[in-house]
């Protein structure tokens, strides 16, 4: 309790701060109007900055009404710059005085120059608005923001207002996750955002825009089809296209032997117009990954006996504790292992003459990941008895399970992209997307569990399993986009082809010796010698009343996958304001497994016992075809959009092996349905807009759920797929509003999603006396989410110093329905957390950001209310850079991480502290030399809390504790100057509301 009142104290205390700021009494006004210096008319919506004086940083911001008029209210006295800017004209600068005197002070009328015209008064080249909205990009000025020596572009982020980066890098804007960074508007290193935030310094950096990318059709066409990813653009300055920067740093631990550390990198980028080349490699055992992984499905994840599986229908996880990241990222929260890694990569663009653009980059990981857990999963477990002459009577009980479990990992993964557009001419283009990646992997995991009910032990368990295996995952995009003569008539085709192929190899070792007899607690539909183990060959005892059962298994298994999809979009324009939108569909994907499975044969010494029951070869093909139409409308203030599809889809699943427990089994069925979509956009103003977004879509099965084949690499949670698995059927209802105030820098970004799903794939589990468990997935309805997210910024200001507080509210809620012993268990789960944080640059050598969160999680069943569980997580974040005296710098973060809940063993509070002292060396300040310590209270540690529809689990894992480091860091800068700036993507934006992207057939490269 004493740590929650701490954090309510620190959000109170920042929100005090901040009232009292806007509080101040403020002394003056300054106001005036902007208009054309040959036609006299007012410049609407022109930006106007209000910069001190002194030193030119920004006080305020604001744009000019219909009739050209600004005012700025309640400015203190002193001097200032009024600076006005207006596409198309040239920029002007007035100076101004608010005094004692003169509170009210007319700027007087700022005639603009247009850029063809010449020049009759004093105009200031090269300063722009700090912040920009041009349609419904946000565009801000990286040269208002200030960051620390030698920053990276994430440092560059956290300064921007709306915008929010965690420790391991994840940037948030506006309330939702960016799925992509491109640079100059192209992709770096592919679809991996943190490549080019970790890796490309800030003091290149010319403007960063916000907006919500739209898909590549839909860009083209200029009809949304909702499909949005927020998306983050970094412009480079032009003077530094061309040259040459990067950074090197090599560091090493102060111990030799097992327990150093060390920690290599390098950075490499040589810019030249629109050639650029990046070159990235490091190694390091401190857990700094160098890519974002694959999920391929390999090592660990084809099984091992770690935790298991269980629960259906989603689930909430809250963590603590640090560890990785990608390259250049500090040790961070969030991992639960420890990591030696080496990687390297290579990135290309450029344009081949007027027509061809291309962009490419391969990279290479190696990752070796050590992970040691502790954990406590507790089920809700109901179970129904007959007595009374058949009277069922209600009688409830829980298991309880502690596990140990340790486990390597080796992951070599290698991956390729293409990104190549060529112009055939004026109206059409070709665009090529080709990857491929390819890893190879190694698992060796060793678990020991004990499983309670009540007091009393019901199973013990011992596993061994290592699997080797590699995958293989190709996609290739073809896209032609063909424009008409008659504005808005357009046809584009997408074609797209992807294939996945896994192998593995795997040995499972398991002894398990259960206290009663693995029957059953209840009938079930659920094969009971899959359960029990009786039907699988191996060692089975019963010695003292103890049954034993013992594993010594290998298997084999291939999955393969293809997927083959066009989708053709033809666009007619009925008027300037409507267009029609017809769209077909047609998509075929097929997808194997087969699983083979042998026991050991003891006399031979051989693995050569086939063993039908856990042996199966599967088959299921997933044919669609999908057509429809769009009616969208577009006026000044406001867009909206009606559709409606139609969809039949093919289903067929067999089971092709004649000799398994199983035999053969063919089932194919189809499916008709209806899938409407709707999308209102509104306009309130220039800084204002809601989006409301409504879909409908058809979720496939898995060719994993659907495989009627029974895993029991955990012994104690055996698996099996379902073939009788009907598709998915969801619908999402979204809502988005933004705001932004220029002339006060307050944002406020609000989001809601509302999910119905029908036929939902959830777990239906089944429980023994013993407390071993088999699951499979079935379908039913009633399984509900909504999530909501509310960002409001704003500036503050100590004293003369300006800093940026934003407070961040998250909100989730699953309502969701699984099975338990054949009995229906309704959970609702919510997750409540609000955070608040405060970043500036006090001063030139004073950089704080302080950031505090509070975390409420809640788990409702109605099979056993007893078992309800609230629990609360509460964290606060320091990191502060100051600059000493001799070009000596001190940077340190500190983090506090307190848990509460129902278990007293997790309720676990510590604090991670950083530092790093660094003298700058030769005269451009470009090396460091650093010394740096770890985790320097030694408290640092790993806590997971996953709440699911059908267990409450509790994760402690081992970590990366106090280490210390010594390093050099040089920073490369060498730029030449002269050269002529590349074309600007983001100006193709078509035509429409306010310069909104892909209207009217408008079509803007990416």
């Amino acid at each position: 309790m004493k740590q929650l009142l701490y954090s309510f104290f620190f959000i109170a205390c920042i929100s005090i701060l901040s009232s009292q700021n806007f509080a101040q009494a403020q002394s003056g006004a300054i106001r005036g109007t902007v208009v054309d210096s040959v036609t006299r008319k007012p410049l609407l919506e022109a930006s106007v900055s209000l910069l001190s004086g002194r030193d030119s940083s920004l006080v305020t911001f604001g744009i000019t009404d219909g009739d050209g008029h600004f005012t700025f209210p309640k400015v203190a006295e002193g001097q200032y710059r009024v600076l006005v800017t207006y596409v198309g004209y040239r920029s002007k600068v007035r100076r101004v005085s608010v005094t004692s005197a003169t509170p009210a002070v007319d700027a007087g009328t700022l005639d603009l120059v247009a850029q063809s015209q010449t020049l009759g008064e004093v105009q200031v080249q090269g300063e722009r608005a700090p912040i920009a909205v041009k349609g419904d990009t946000l565009e801000f000025n990286a040269g208002s923001f200030k960051t620390r020596p030698n920053a990276q572009v994430e440092e560059l982020l956290k300064k921007l207002p709306g915008v929010q980066v965690d420790r391991d890098g994840t940037v948030t804007a506006q309330g939702q996750a960016v799925k992509k960074v491109l640079v100059d508007g192209k992709p770096f290193f592919g679809d991996d955002p943190k490549m080019a935030t970790r890796n490309l310094p800030a003091d290149i950096i010319d403007k960063v825009q916000l907006f919500d990318q739209m898909s590549e059709q839909s860009a083209f066409s200029g009809v949304d089809d909702g499909n949005r990813d927020k998306t983050i653009n970094i412009t480079t300055k032009k003077d530094k296209r061309k040259g040459s920067f990067g950074q090197e740093s090599i560091g090493v631990g102060p111990k030799p032997g097992d327990n150093a550390r060390y920690n290599g990198r390098v950075s490499l980028n040589q810019f030249n117009g629109s050639r650029q080349i990046s070159v990235l490699g490091m190694a390091n055992n401190i857990n700094q990954q160098g890519f974002t992984a694959q999920d391929l499905g390999l090592g660990g994840s084809f099984g091992g006996a770690g935790q298991g599986q269980g629960g259906g229908g989603g689930s909430n996880v809250i963590r603590g504790g640090a560890g990785g990241g990608n390259f250049g990222g500090q040790n961070q929260v969030g991992s639960n292992a420890i990591t030696q890694s080496w990687a390297g990569g290579l990135n290309y663009r450029d344009a081949w003459g007027k027509k061809v653009d291309v962009a490419s980059s391969y990279n290479i990981s190696n990752t070796n990941t050590f992970t040691n857990q502790s954990s406590r999963r507790e089920n809700v477990l109901p179970t129904t008895d007959v007595v009374n002459g058949g009277t069922p009577a209600r009688t409830d009980s829980s298991f309880v399970r502690y596990q140990t479990n340790g486990s390597t990992n080796s992951n070599t993964n290698n991956r390729a992209n293409l990104r190549l557009d060529y112009r055939l001419d004026s109206l059409t283009t070709i665009r090529l997307i080709p990857s491929v990646s390819w890893l190879n992997s190694s698992y060796n995991n060793t678990s020991q569990s004990r499983t309670l009910s009540g007091p009393d032990t019901t199973n013990t368990s011992s596993t061994n399993y290592r699997s080797t295996g590699n995958g293989l995952n190709a996609n290739n995009q073809l896209l032609l986009f063909r424009k008409f003569r008659k504005r808005g008539r357009t046809v584009s085709l997408n074609w797209n082809v992807s294939a996945n192929d896994q192998e593995n190899i795997g040995f499972n070792q398991s002894q398990n010796r259960f206290v009663r007899a693995n029957t059953p607690l209840s009938t079930t539909a659920v094969s009971t010698t899959a359960v029990s183990g009786t039907a699988t060959p191996g060692s089975q005892t019963a010695v003292n009343g103890l049954f034993d059962r013992n594993i010594n298994q290998r298997s084999s298994q291939q999955t393969n996958s293809m997927t083959n999809s066009i989708n053709v979009s033809y666009t007619e324009p009925l008027s300037l304001r409507q267009t029609l939108e017809f769209h077909y569909t047609v998509s075929m994907n097929r997808n194997t497994s087969d699983r083979i499975v042998n026991d050991r044969n003891e006399s031979t010494g051989q693995y050569d016992r086939f063993n039908t029951l856990l042996s199966n070869s599967f088959i299921n093909t997933f044919n669609t075809n999908r057509g429809g139409v769009t009616w969208q409308t577009r006026r000044l203030k406001y867009s909206y959009s009606l559709g409606l599809d139609g969809q039949q889809t093919s289903m067929r699943s067999d089971n092709v092996r004649s000799d398994t427990s199983l035999g053969r089994i063919d089932i194919s069925r189809t499916y008709t349905s209806l899938l409407p979509n709707a999308m209102f956009t509104y306009n309130f103003a220039r800084n204002r807009a809601l989006r409301i977004n409504y879909r409908t879509r058809i979720n496939a099965p898995s060719v994993n759920q659907l495989q009627p084949v029974f895993n029991n690499t955990n012994p104690l949670n055996i698996q099996t797929g379902n073939p009788s698995l009907q598709p998915e059927f969801n619908q999402t209802l979204s809502l988005n509003f933004n705001r932004f105030e220029p002339n006060t820098f307050r944002n406020l970004f609000a989001f809601l999603n509302i999910s119905r799903t029908d036929n939902k794939i959830v777990n239906s589990t089944t429980f023994t006396q013993a407390g071993a468990q088999t699951t499979q997935p079935i379908n039913t309805d009633g399984y509900y989410t909504v999530n909501g997210s509310l960002v409001l910024g704003q500036p503050v200001k100590f004293g003369e110093q300006k800093a940026n507080l934003n407070f961040t509210t998250n909100v989730t809620y699953n309502r969701g329905t699984s099975f338990i012993n054949n009995q229906s268990n309704q959970s609702r789960n919510w997750f409540v957390g609000q955070g608040v944080g405060i970043s500036s640059n006090f001063t030139e050598k004073l950089d704080l950001n302080l950031v505090g969160n509070i975390n409420l999680q809640s788990a409702k069943y109605s099979l056993q209310p007893q078992q309800n569980t609230t629990f609360l997580n509460q964290t606060v974040t320091l990191d502060v850079f100051y600059q000493l005296p001799f070009n000596f710098t001190i940077s340190t973060d500190v983090y506090y991480n307190r848990y509460g809940g129902n278990s007293a063993s997790f309720n676990q509070s510590f604090t991670l502290w950083n530092a790093t002292l660094a003298k700058q060396l030769f005269k451009q300040k470009q090396a460091e030399l650093r010394f740096q310590a770890f985790d320097l209270l030694n408290q640092n540690r790993s806590i997971v809390r996953n709440v699911t529809d059908t267990y409450v689990e509790e994760v402690q894992s081992q970590v990366l504790n106090r280490y210390f480091m010594v390093s050099f860091v040089y920073n490369l800068r060498n730029f030449g100057a002269g050269i002529t700036p590349p074309r600007d993507p983001f100006q193709e934006r078509g035509s429409g509301n306010r310069g909104g992207r892909g209207q009217g057939g408008g079509f803007r490269r990416n």
